[in-house]
């Protein structure tokens, strides 16, 4: 055992089974060993790579979609373009200067804002603006924005916030819990709570023992933040995530390291734990708060914005190994069998708003 299993298995000793949620939270957020405070997961160098560091061309449709968001809100003010867990600060930074490319007067009178748990991670994100041409600030939270409208954008944000599982087990759906087996090692469980049944897809009823349901009320809790901002002050919001459109059950909690899979319980902390998003669920609570909510996928977002014509700019003056890295780039962002079909997107308006290409083309 690495030093936080010998924490996590200490704590299931002193005060019993622990949740998976706790369990995720440890892994990734404890102070001193966690994932997030303790290591560079970004990038080739890292455990995984996540789109903007991919191609600039991500992070340049998603500024073109947040300056349209910005003009069709009829903005005679200034507004805030935020992130919410920027990483290494790579798409902040390539929004920043699309933004300044596209509207020079747009990108003096914005600001940026960078909302990073990690001090590590921020100043990192610190060098990355350095020339970024906008005035940058690092707000602790959605909450410690200014008060006045806020274009959020958010990438792989969701699917790292803790998710509870549960468990059918005879006629009950128990809470899974992680406990420790007879040598010692970290296993699975079924727990004492049990889950409001209320809260099960269609089709749950039959489902067989051993099926696992996944509930993340703290992304929830998030998504609640930010459309209760968007609804108070004006703005909008974007966000990338791999998951489903549609509720449904099953076990899709997942570690990986060294861009592999790994096991869960192998050296906590030290491997990224995620679990697939759940849109639907995201959507109806933005709805609840008066916002337009759409989804799409990925791969449909991005061509819709351009990004194979924005390729072929790119590799117009280059020669054909820059044509072939472009290729692949757009490949990998929208194909089918790359992230096109299994990430999706979020699209967060107020109704009076149509920004291309949601309403349109979004599946609502």
């Amino acid at each position: 055992m690495n030093r936080l299993a010998e924490t996590i298995a200490g704590l299931i000793r002193q005060t019993g089974p622990i949740s998976v949620s706790d369990y995720m939270a440890l892994c990734l957020f404890d102070p001193e060993h966690g994932y997030y405070t303790s290591r560079e997961p970004f990038g080739a160098k890292g455990d995984f790579i996540t789109a903007p560091e991919i191609s600039q061309m991500f992070g340049e449709l998603v500024a073109v979609w947040l300056y349209s968001a910005w003009r069709a809100s009829g903005m005679d003010k200034p507004a805030t373009f935020a992130e919410i867990g920027p990483g290494r600060g790579t798409l902040a930074a390539d929004i920043a200067r699309t933004l300044g490319k596209l509207d020079p007067q747009c990108a003096a009178a914005c600001d940026l804002a960078l909302i990073e748990a990690s001090p590590r991670l921020a100043q990192v994100q610190q060098q990355a603006l350095a020339e970024a041409g906008m005035q940058t600030a690092w707000p602790a939270s959605v909450e410690a924005l200014p008060d006045r409208p806020v274009f959020f954008i958010g990438n792989e944000i969701f699917d790292a916030i803790p998710t509870r599982q549960f468990v059918k087990s005879g006629n009950a759906w128990r809470e899974r819990v992680v406990s420790l087996d007879e040598s010692g090692g970290f296993r699975f469980a079924a727990g004492v709570d049990t889950l409001d049944e209320a809260l099960l897809p269609h089709g749950a009823d039959r489902a067989a023992d051993g099926v696992v349901f996944e509930i993340a009320p703290a992304r929830t809790a998030l998504l609640d933040t930010v459309a209760d901002r968007i609804a108070r002050h004006g703005g909008a919001a974007l966000f990338f995530d791999y998951g489903h459109l549609e509720p449904g059950l099953g076990d899709t909690l997942q570690a990986v390291r060294g861009h592999a899979p790994h096991d869960v319980f192998e050296t906590p902390g030290e491997a990224d734990l995620t679990s697939h998003v759940d849109f639907a669920a995201l959507a109806a609570a933005a709805r609840a708060h008066g916002l337009a909510a759409h989804t799409m996928t990925q791969g449909a977002f991005l061509r819709a914005m351009g990004l194979g014509e924005r390729a072929g700019q790119l590799g117009a003056s280059g020669n054909a190994a820059l044509r072939d890295t472009l290729a692949d780039q757009v490949e990998r962002l929208a194909g089918a069998e790359q992230m096109g079909e299994l990430f999706k997107v979020l699209a967060l308006l107020p109704h009076h708003l149509e920004v291309y290409p949601f309403p349109d083309g979004g599946l609502t």
